[in-house]
């Protein structure tokens, strides 16, 4: 089934020998924004990578093809609500095999993005460990320990517990660098109580440890941490009361598995009036800058990997 697999004319020769490609979830559009602020996102979130001069590459399933880099009408169909699956990595042999449309999380977008040599992803906040005495735990967060890359995010998200999930990734071997801030952005929230080791001041120096990483073959993605931009930022106290309320809300209404985290993203845009979605669309515009920027450093540095066939 060669052909279950696809990677786009244009984003091929963007890897091959072009400016670099940005690898984009779908889930984010298929369940995590509302109509029409996932077209909304695409549009912006592509705008932004075109105009550093890279290439994006949305993924997703697709008529029973895993798909990197899907076009215009492709995407078009992932913004009807419930239309799309939300697929994590396990999930890709089922959603290729049953030909459902699949918005792939994190952890099935880094996963295609490297098999297509795709080495920069972008995001607005990971997946993790959630708050709780015996918590659930984000796929995200084992493939980002086996697969190489780097993703640009703003940590994780504010529903997520942001120290159990540092301790988590330390444990798994997943460095994450601050873009230029030391402590580790909380998504909707400028920074958590999280110190960062790692720090680089500019999309090239982060281009530089990707290039490092690349070249060692260690085994993890690299989790670029771009805080959200100021003027979006919310209220770290006013954020977490709201995840809080919305947690309280998931638990009453028996929420859980892979529906609770867009029950909770839609919780918080109506506790914060709106203005975690205004400040959710702001941060991933500008993850996906970075990112971009990121890729056409890496590819002037003269580092082409390998592109699956």
């Amino acid at each position: 089934m060669a052909e279950a697999f696809e990677i786009a004319d244009e984003v091929r020769a963007a890897t091959d020998h072009g400016p670099g490609a940005v690898a984009l979830e779908t889930s984010v559009i298929g369940q995590g924004l509302p109509v029409p602020r996932n077209a909304e996102c695409v549009t912006r979130m592509s705008g932004a990578i075109r105009a550093a001069g890279a290439v994006p590459a949305w993924i997703g399933t697709v008529d029973g093809r895993l798909v990197v880099g899907l076009d215009d009408g492709q995407l078009a169909r992932f913004y009807e609500p419930g239309v799309a699956a939300k697929v994590a990595r396990r999930d890709l042999p089922a959603a290729v095999a049953t030909r459902v449309l699949g918005a792939t999380t994190v952890s099935a977008t880094i996963w295609a993005a490297a098999r297509a040599g795709v080495r920069v992803g972008a995001t607005g906040g990971i997946g993790g460990v959630h708050p709780g005495e015996d918590p659930d735990v984000s796929a995200d967060l084992l493939e980002l320990a086996r697969t190489p890359g780097m993703l640009v995010c703003s940590g994780p998200k504010s529903i997520i517990d942001p120290v159990a999930t540092a301790e988590r990734l330390e444990e798994l071997g997943v460095v994450t660098v601050g873009h230029v801030v030391d402590r580790l952005p909380f998504f909707l929230a400028p920074h958590a109580p999280v110190d960062l080791e790692h720090v680089v001041a500019s999309p090239a120096e982060a281009a530089a440890f990707a290039d490092a990483a690349f070249a060692l073959g260690t085994p993890s993605t690299i989790l670029l941490a771009n805080p959200v931009p100021a003027a979006s930022a919310m209220d770290a106290a006013e954020v977490a009361a709201a995840a809080a309320d919305a947690e309280a809300r998931a638990d009453a209404a028996g929420v859980g598995g892979k529906a609770r985290t867009p029950f909770l993203l839609s919780a918080l845009a109506e506790l914060t009036g709106g203005r975690s979605l205004e400040a959710n669309l702001a941060l991933l515009e500008d993850n996906a800058r970075v990112a971009a920027e990121v890729a056409v450093a890496l590819a002037a540095r003269g580092r082409s990997p390998a592109v699956a066939t």
